[in-house]
């Protein structure tokens, strides 16, 4: 059997290139996956997934990492990817589902079912920083993925402004957080706002400043959310894939391709 010859996408090929490179060994549809609110102690975890359509048409200008971008350009691009995108998809996790289910077995499970409800059926798969198994087509874990891969850019931003929007409506359901400023992130405000009002049902209760105040510190992290804490029902988010998702338990992280050096790919698939 003939071994495919050894393809390199070199960093300062720009966003586009690892996206070009895998549709000219055959793969047409590349779909990248991302999330948003891992570090919040507040609000949902949400991702995203983007099949993108090739050529000048899956270009968009200014597209970067959402994190790098202003929440003016995070608006304008999510609204041209959602135009533009052959296929996207967001899940939305609830902040009780993760405390009972654990942060990365949700971050995987809502990338998963995001990925899996693309209406255009990826035939290769880009992840920001995690390998996604039983996908059923190859795929490669990408170390700031989102920063090296424009599929991946693409559903970063599509996470982060879903994100943004639920917060800021969490605001007006729970004033005196801030949530409309820090969305549900760790700072100053937030932390004295936590230790003045304690935490609300959208905490985590799962996170070790949330307990700390909550006076369940010294409980496992996944029994520390009082009854009574949890919505009835699911937070649905309008023309997405839904709300919470079902998981499968003992997923470990596959080791990323570190960004900083060339990407390689035997074969399309590493």
């Amino acid at each position: 059997m003939l071994t495919p010859p050894r393809t390199v996408v070199r960093r300062e090929a720009g966003l586009y290139a690892l996206e070009r490179a895998l549709q000219r060994r055959g793969f047409r549809y590349v779909a990248g996956a991302d999330e948003a609110g891992r570090g919040a102690c507040a609000g949902p975890l949400v991702a995203a997934a983007v099949v993108l359509p090739e050529g000048r048409r899956g270009e968009i200008d200014g597209l970067a990492d959402s994190k790098l971008l202003t929440p003016a350009s995070r608006e304008r691009i999510h609204d041209e990817v959602v135009e533009r995108a052959l296929a996207y998809a967001v899940v939305v996790i609830p902040a009780d589902e993760v405390d009972a289910r654990g942060l990365h077995v949700c971050n995987l499970a809502a990338m998963r079912r995001s990925l899996a409800s693309l209406a255009v059926r990826p035939e290769y798969v880009l992840t920001d920083g995690f390998g996604v198994d039983g996908l059923g087509v190859p795929g490669l874990a990408v170390w700031k993925g989102d920063r090296v891969a424009a599929c991946v850019a693409a559903a970063s931003v599509l996470a982060k402004v879903t994100r943004d929007r639920i917060m800021v409506d969490l605001d007006a359901e729970h004033p005196g957080y801030g949530f409309a400023e820090h969305k549900g992130y760790i700072t100053a405000e937030h932390t004295a706002a936590l230790r003045e009002r304690g935490p609300c049902p959208e905490h985590r209760f799962s996170y070790v400043n949330v307990a700390a105040v909550s006076g369940l510190g010294d409980r496992p992290p996944r029994s520390r959310r009082p009854l009574g804490a949890s919505r009835e029902e699911p937070m649905e988010h309008s023309g997405t894939a839904g709300g919470t998702v079902g998981v499968a338990l003992g997923e470990q992280p596959r080791r990323p391709a570190p960004v900083g050096e060339d990407v390689v790919m035997e074969g399309g698939v590493r």
